[in-house]
């Protein structure tokens, strides 16, 4: 699979000090306006087709299912059915940035996600660290890339990033229809007080890099606008399994304790092996 022909921009030292600070970076440019048109088109595609293509995604929300008026959409392994997702995976404009802010000279592919917020939809996605969801592998160097497909904002509920909470240690992990605060339950009395969000307003085409434990969540869509947003996980190369009491994805072969997570289905993105 060939990969983009677009060159990427290295970071700055300046950014990348800022993501060590902060545990986030935003936002990115990523994508061309004809790209964006192009993806949106694709997702929707899929988004209209789920009970098409669930037997071939890794997993689709089942809250979402169940209650879509109450729970967004979001679904896991579109890369697989779709040739424009999986070239984004592979894409130097995603892995060059992505392994710099990782601090890694091999990075590897975890999986991809979609969120899709309709417009006024009340929707949210609780306050989480990503790696609370991914402790059945180790170590946890892990990084996560929000790519923007509208223009995002507080409106319609743009990501939310608690600064320095990457350094906090690890939460609960939540269900995903939980509602948009409540791992203020679990917080100490020190770590609620430096609970101060921000917000990401970010364009359509540009992207959020996030580390694996930065507190991040988004609140509902109150405006006549979509939120569509594609999401890529990547890990260091040397990523093993730590839990086999099942396996790491639906579609995945069963690893044991200690095996390396590689294979077709986590390949090494940077530097690209074909």
């Amino acid at each position: 699979m060939k990969t983009s022909p677009s060159t990427p921009v290295p970071l700055t030292n300046a950014q990348r000090q800022k993501f060590r600070d902060y545990g986030f970076l935003a936002s990115v440019p990523i994508l061309s306006q004809d790209e964006v048109w192009e993806l949106r088109d694709r997702v929707d595609h899929i988004r209209h087709n789920l009970a098409k293509y669930k037997s071939k995604l890794y997993e689709v929300e089942s809250a979402h299912s169940e209650r879509p008026d109450e729970v967004i959409c979001h679904f896991l392994g579109a890369w697989l059915i779709d040739s424009k997702l999986r070239e984004l995976v592979f894409d130097p404009r995603l892995t060059v940035p992505a392994a710099q802010l990782l601090e890694v000279d091999r990075l590897r592919f975890w999986h991809d996600q979609v969120f899709y917020k309709p417009a006024m939809h009340p929707g949210v996605v609780p306050w989480h660290q990503d790696y609370s969801y991914w402790t059945r592998v180790a170590p946890a160097r892990h990084i996560t890339i929000h790519l923007l497909l509208d223009d995002a904002d507080e409106k319609n509920g743009c990501l939310q990033f608690v600064p320095g909470s990457h350094r906090w240690g690890l939460l609960p992990s939540l269900p995903f229809d939980s509602p948009l605060e409540q791992i203020l339950e679990y917080l100490s009395v020190e770590h609620a007080a430096d609970f101060l969000p921000q917000f990401a307003c970010v364009p359509a085409g540009s992207a959020t890099f996030h580390h694996s434990h930065t507190l991040h969540g988004s609140a509902g869509n109150r405006s006549t606008r979509p939120r569509r947003a594609l999401v890529f996980n990547y890990m260091c190369a040397q990523t093993r399994v730590a839990d086999d009491i099942q396996p790491l994805l639906r579609l995945a072969p069963h690893l044991p304790v200690g095996a390396l997570v590689e294979g077709e289905l986590f390949p090494i993105v940077l530097p690209r092996l074909d």
